[in-house]
């Protein structure tokens, strides 16, 4: 009895530790995706409004934005903002992820 016991443990522990496994590569999996799709996005973002003065002159306003996690929008980046998404509707990129490629410029 106590060899069934121990058996039904260790296959108890062995299935634990694989579940586990899996689940940790699976989920850094996911924030890498995610990290990954967010910096392509602001390359692309950032190489397409190169020369634009509009976008230039909100890089401020844009620090501002991202130092302040959104709390602080000054109609400069506003402005960017609007503009950008004239520009490039197909961007489906929040305003953080816009105002980090314009710095990122």
């Amino acid at each position: 009895m106590n060899l069934i016991r121990l058996f039904a443990l260790t296959a108890l522990v062995a299935a634990t530790g694989s579940a586990t496994a899996t689940s940790f590569v699976a989920t850094t999996d996911a924030v890498g995706g995610a990290i990954m799709e967010s910096s392509d996005v602001t390359s692309d973002i950032s190489s397409s409004l190169n020369d634009d003065k509009l976008v230039r002159a909100a890089r401020d306003d844009a620090a501002a934005f991202v130092a302040s996690q959104g709390g602080i929008r000054g109609p400069q980046l506003e402005a960017a903002l609007q503009h950008i998404r004239q520009q490039a509707p197909q961007l489906r990129a929040d305003d953080l992820r816009l105002a980090e490629a314009i710095l990122a410029r």
